[in-house]
């Protein structure tokens, strides 16, 4: 149930979008202490300006049914912007990164909810 998203102004190959995807997914199952079998990692190219200005920059979401609060956060934030460093050049200071703990009854899957 753990969703990350990023959303990049990197230009990304279809083939390095998937690398991502499952790096993210994988940061994310540790961190958060979830099976990786029930993330979801989306990765998309797109406009994206941060202090009014045009070049590498990113936005992640990740929500999850709990788990969320600041030593998870911070070691995602951590381990995200390393691997966006070294992956995609984007410096630290233009990756936004949003956390959202989310109510089971609100998170839907396999025709359901998860409370």
């Amino acid at each position: 149930m753990p969703l990350i998203r990023m959303e990049t102004s990197a230009p990304t190959s279809s083939e390095n979008r998937e690398a991502l995807a499952l790096a993210l997914s994988g940061i994310a199952a540790d961190a958060i202490g979830k099976p990786e079998a029930y993330v979801m990692a989306v990765v998309t190219e797109a406009a994206v300006t941060m202090a009014g200005k045009t070049g590498p920059a990113a936005f992640l979401q990740v929500c999850s049914i709990g788990k969320i609060n600041q030593q998870v956060n911070r070691d995602i934030t951590g381990r995200v912007s390393d691997l966006l460093q070294e992956q995609l050049g984007i410096p630290a200071d233009r990756i936004y990164i949003s956390f959202n703990d989310v109510q089971g009854v609100n998170w839907g899957w396999n025709r359901s909810t998860f409370g």
